[in-house]
């Protein structure tokens, strides 16, 4: 019985699946060293809150009780009492090993840890703590309150228990799952990061403009964004990080990250979140 949830970082991702843990009854955890995105978080999921009342989509009386669900904490020791953990920092593979490290020494034995990563092998993450069996990828997509996919992911060790834990926890959260094996990427961003990276590549090498390149994938394949404003409400750093744990995986040249999109990050036009992307904002 999953009961009280850890979430660690609580930026747009881990903000979003407290958010959603709160709001099917569980007690929230929320962790992240600054306690001024701490804040944040909570601004910010009081507000999606407020914006899924007035659309009708929860009642109004259900905000105050799952506020009060979350408790925002910068001592990764404060998350013991957790029955489940989900990790969501950023996507950085040696940041990931150490908190997963610790998270193991920290928590029950019985406690589930899941990542939100969207691209590193669970296996992988899972190496780092003595409970393999009890590791698993839990890949909500973003905004979580409103995308209804979440992929499931099983490293080579992951238990059946664990798994269909993770299958009950995602229909409770009202989510549609998709199982993935643990190879580089898993589904969505195996087909989504080479999209990307392609357009980046026709911007680079002078096809179109970025407009008319997101207009002609818009319209063209009726996706409700372009591919180039989609990498800039990921996060430009996120997409290339992604695309790198791609090109490093499989070691194949088709993954190889466009020149442009290296230089933009190295830049700090990193899309919505810098005010500057492939757009301006």
């Amino acid at each position: 019985m999953i009961n009280t949830v850890a979430v660690l970082g609580a930026g747009q991702m881990g903000s979003g699946i407290a958010h959603v843990f709160a709001l099917t009854g569980h007690s929230v955890l929320l962790y992240d060293v600054s306690e001024s995105q701490l804040a944040r978080a909570l601004a910010v999921i009081q507000q999606n809150m407020e914006r899924q009342a007035k659309k009708g989509d929860i009642p109004q009386s259900l905000i105050p009780e799952s506020l009060a669900r979350i408790t925002t904490t910068r001592e990764m020791i404060s998350l013991a009492p957790a029955d489940f953990c989900v990790e969501a920092v950023t996507e950085h593979e040696p940041l990931k090993l150490e908190i997963f490290a610790k998270l193991d020494s920290i928590a029950e034995p019985s406690a589930i840890l899941a990542s939100n990563t969207s691209s590193i092998p669970i296996t992988k993450i899972a190496s780092a703590t003595g409970r393999p069996h009890q590791v698993v990828g839990m890949h909500f997509m973003n905004p979580v309150p409103v995308m209804k996919l979440v992929e499931v992911i099983r490293g080579h060790a992951t238990s059946e228990e664990t798994f269909q834990t993770v299958i009950g926890l995602a229909a409770k959260l009202g989510k549609e799952v998709a199982v993935s094996q643990d190879y580089p990427g898993f589904i969505v961003n195996r087909v989504l990061i080479p999209m990307i990276n392609e357009a980046i590549f026709a911007l680079y090498e002078g096809v179109a403009s970025a407009e008319d390149i997101d207009r002609g994938m818009k319209l063209g394949t009726n996706q409700p964004m372009g591919p180039l404003t989609l990498a800039d409400f990921i996060g430009l750093d996120t997409v290339l990080a992604i695309a790198n744990v791609l090109y490093d995986g499989f070691k194949d040249p088709k993954y190889r990250p466009c020149p442009l999109l290296v230089k933009m990050v190295n830049a700090g036009y990193l899309g919505r979140k810098s005010g500057r992307g492939f757009y301006s904002y």
